[in-house]
């Protein structure tokens, strides 16, 4: 896996082109350093699972940018639908 430092806005820039190219991309966060791949692109989540040397039935964590974006990657069984919700509404940020 090839490093790459990038900076500012120029940075931004080539870590989304990376990520939209199937790459995994290191982010920095408050405490650590994290890994990131499209979450819709199967090659790119074992990116990540590779890298961290993850067992695949160990799951990774996915961010999504707005509510909306939860029907796109999970299935929710409509017997579930309230508890979802009512989880959102309160955890949601």
């Amino acid at each position: 896996m090839r490093t790459e430092i990038l900076h500012g806005r120029d940075g931004v820039a080539a870590a989304v082109q990376h990520l939209l190219a199937g790459e995994a991309v290191a982010l920095p966060t408050e405490t650590v350093y994290g890994l990131a791949a499209d979450a819709l692109n199967a090659t790119a989540v074992l990116t990540i699972f590779e890298a961290k040397e993850r067992p695949r039935f160990d799951p990774l964590i996915v961010h999504l940018p707005d509510r909306d974006w939860l029907e796109r990657i999970a299935a929710v069984e409509p017997a579930n639908a309230s508890i979802v919700q009512a989880l959102i509404a309160r955890f949601w940020p």
